[in-house]
Parts: C-alpha cells; sequence; structure tokens
C-alpha cells in the first residue's frame, strides 16, 4: 500500500512497510538539526501511529467473515453427522444428472449422454476431481462479497477444475439452457441452497474472462469444511450466492429460468459483483493539531476500477444530515486517495510453490498482473487528512469504475447488491 506524507503532499508515495519504518529513520535525521525533516518526521510519525494493520492480499481461511446456512450449520456436524453428509474427503461425491423437467413450451427435456449419480455407483470422487486437475485446473484471485451484506467477507486465492470440464465427461448434451448446481443443506427442502448458470455461462470463456470452477484448494490448501470444503462452486464474476458451499449435485436443465435461492428473495440472480470502497474501523475522536490516517478496501467489480476518492464534510450545529444525491453532496470535492501498488514480488504474497505466472489474470511470461487492481479482487487505499479546526466531522470514501460511474451507481438498488457511500462521523478536539 502507498502513502504520501501529509506535510509533502507532492513528495513519491512510501510503501506502508516504509512508510513505518520511515518514522525511526527520519527522527535520526531531525536531531541533526534540520527542521523540514523534524516536521515530516512529526507528520510521518503521527499518521503513522493512527494507521492500522495493513490488509493481506490473501485473507486467511479462518478469517473470511462466515454467512453459511442451514440448522445445524453444516460446517457444525461431526463424526458419523459429517459422514452421512459426505462432507469428508473420503465420502465427497459429486453427481451430474439431466433434470426431466418439460411443460406446455418445453417439450423435449434435457439429456446427456453419460450422467454420474450415487445410485449408479459412478458418482466423481475427491480424487477423481483432484485427478482432472492435473490437466486442467485454474487458479484465482477472487474477493468474496454477499449481495446482503455492506462489507466484504475476504479474498483468497482458490484452486479447482472448471465446470465445462466436468460437463464434457457427460458426453452429449441435448436440449441444455441452464446448468443447476446445490450443496448440502441437511436434506431438507427448505434448507435447499441451490444457484444456476447459463449454458453459455457454464461452457464458453471469452479470451480475458474467467469460468467458473469447481475448486478442492484455498491458500494452497484444502478447503476447509467451514469455507464450503471439501469441494465447492466459485463464480469469479458473481457474488457470494453464486458459487455454493459444499457441492454435490449439477444438473443440466432445458429450463430457462434462474432457480437461484437468493432470486426467490427478490434478489438479482444474475447480479456482478460491484466496485466499491470501503472504509476501515477508526477512532471516533481525534486530537486537533496531527495529521489523520483513513483507510480502507477497494473491490474491482465487472466495470473494474479507476481510482478511490474522499470527501471531508464538516457538520456544523444543526446542520441537516447529509443525504446521497442532496445539495451538499452534489457540491462536493472530491480528491484521489492512494492505492496500493502491486507487490514488486509475488512470492512474497502467493503459499509456497505457486507462481503468479500460473494464476488466471497473470500476465503467464512474466508473472506480473495483465491488470491492476486484478478484477474481481481487493487492494487497500489510504487518504491523510490535515489541518483539522476542532469539530465534528463526516469522512466519504466512493469507488469509480473505468466508466466512469461513481459509486453506487450503475446499479444503487438494494437486489441487486449492496453498493452504500460508506462515512465514518468524528470529532476533532
Amino acid at each position: 500500500m502507498n502513502f504520501r506524507t501529509a506535510s509533502q503532499p507532492g513528495s513519491e508515495p512510501l510503501s506502508r512497510r516504509d512508510f513505518v519504518r520511515a518514522t525511526s529513520a527520519l527522527a535520526v535525521v531531525a536531531l541533526a538539526g534540520d527542521p523540514a525533516a523534524d516536521a515530516r518526521a512529526a507528520d510521518v510519525a503521527n499518521a503513522a501511529t493512527a494507521a492500522p494493520a495493513a490488509h493481506p492480499l490473501l485473507t486467511k481461511a479462518a478469517d473470511f467473515q462466515d454467512v453459511s446456512r442451514g440448522t445445524p450449520k453444516p460446517h457444525s456436524l461431526t463424526g458419523d453427522a459429517l459422514v452421512q453428509a459426505r462432507l469428508t474427503d473420503e465420502t465427497w461425491r459429486l453427481e451430474i444428472t439431466a433434470d426431466p423437467f418439460t411443460n406446455d413450451l418445453v417439450k423435449e427435456p434435457a439429456s446427456l449422454g453419460k450422467q454420474f449419480t450415487i445410485d449408479g455407483g459412478n458418482a466423481i470422487d475427491l480424487p477423481a476431481l483432484i485427478e482432472l486437475g492435473k490437466k486442467t485446473s485454474v487458479r484465482f484471485l477472487k474477493a468474496f462479497q454477499c449481495l446482503n451484506i455492506a462489507a466484504p467477507l475476504g479474498q483468497g486465492l482458490w484452486e479447482g477444475v472448471p465446470l465445462r470440464e466436468l460437463l464434457r465427461l457427460c458426453g452429449l448434451m441435448k436440449n441444455v439452457r441452464r446448468i443447476y448446481y446445490s450443496g448440502f443443506h441437511n436434506n431438507d427442502p427448505k434448507q435447499l441452497f441451490q444457484s444456476s448458470l447459463t449454458y453459455t455461462q457454464a461452457m464458453e470463456t471469452a479470451p480475458g474472462e474467467l469460468p467458473p470452477f469447481v475448486a478442492w484448494r484455498l491458500n494452497g490448501e484444502p478447503i476447509p469444511l467451514k469455507r464450503g470444503g471439501p469441494v465447492r462452486m466459485v463464480i469469479p464474476w458473481a457474488h457470494g450466492f453464486k458459487s455454493i458451499k459444499w457441492l454435490q449435485r449439477i444438473s443440466v436443465t432445458n429450463d430457462w429460468k434462474a432457480m437461484d435461492t437468493y432470486a426467490n428473495a427478490n434478489n438479482d440472480p444474475e447480479s456482478h459483483l460491484k466496485t466499491a470502497a470501503y472504509i476501515d474501523h477508526a477512532p471516533e475522536k481525534f486530537p486537533a493539531g496531527q495529521p489523520i490516517f483513513m483507510s480502507g478496501l477497494a473491490l474491482a467489480g465487472l466495470s473494474g476500477l479507476q481510482r478511490v476518492e474522499w470527501w471531508l464534510h464538516r457538520v456544523e450545529p444543526e446542520a441537516k444530515p447529509v443525504a446521497l444525491d442532496d445539495e451538499p453532496y452534489r457540491a462536493a470535492t472530491w480528491t484521489p486517495c492512494e492505492l496500493e501498488a502491486p507487490p514488486a514480488d509475488w512470492t512474497s504474497v502467493f503459499p509456497a510453490g505457486i507462481s503468479s505466472k500460473d494464476v488466471l489474470g497473470f500476465d503467464p511470461k512474466t508473472g506480473k498482473p495483465m491488470a491492476w487492481p486484478l478484477r474481481y479482487s481487493m487492494i487497500s487505499w489510504s487518504a491523510v487528512l490535515r489541518d483539522l479546526k476542532p469539530g465534528k466531522y463526516e469522512f466519504r470514501a466512493r469507488a469509480v469504475d473505468l466508466n466512469g460511474f461513481a459509486q453506487p451507481d450503475p446499479r444503487p438498488i438494494a437486489k441487486a447488491g449492496k453498493n452504500a457511500v460508506e462515512v465514518h462521523k468524528f470529532e476533532v478536539a
């Protein structure tokens, strides 16, 4: 993550690591009697003191926010219940079948040349999935965000087999329009959580696009049960409800309708991840006369990320609260934030033995990201506020995508995913 010091807005940015180191180095120069260095050392030291810990590019599996469903939640099962649920490495199985759906308009059901079922004794097990992955596996750095939750859940390096490679095992497909899939939810129809893709989304990947895949590894390790393991679906461009946990069933169908559980709750079943900025937790009071450090995360959605910008609003006594698109909001002057630069050495980020050259979104020759930030990933941003007089303030941060839309546009409606501009209220005293 890069920073510019408060007293030197035109100076070269410092890495987050060097930012803290600079406090001691500049202090030594200050002792040598350089007034300018003395001021800069104090400024950097004050800002560094307020800075939160850096956001790692990989969230540890145990640190992801959990939004699991089910009573009891599948990851809470133990012993024989876990075995019966087929949620151990040894007992996990994946069925791939054809849905017999027809109606007055749909006369022919979908069909597969070969089906994989538990009853038929040929359901796909974990060793077979891993073996298939030796030739076809993909890795992708993805941020997870739930459509109905304001903050991201975490970001991981996911590895698995493209969904199309599993469907190709089924031979000739006829009359297939959508792919339905679901995970284990206690064999209770009322708890069933399911999602779907179009045939095209599942089977075709345009140049530069990312395929949906069936994943069994997170950050170089087996996916923990709490994160949806042993095997889950990962849909790079989508909110979390598309990336079904505890995957066990895939069905091809001639039905044209999305049957996602979230669609039944009046959500948009085709909503993509949004470009958005999020503010880190910060104090509610700051001492006057010191720079104030603000930071957060920025998620690059379908439309990419052009910049993150901030606006500081001084709240006058008896003033009305600021609302989206009211007069004070429209008159606001937004200032660009500093964005985290890509690591110079990705071996310090990815697990041992994994090269960035083998991760989707990176140049396979140089190992450098082909765009920054990577699409559907998160990076950190920062801002330093200076010379604030005592009083109450509101700090806002928003993302601007590559099409020029500023958050919450272009889709501020809740059914397409929460995307509000966050605000942090604080007092300088």
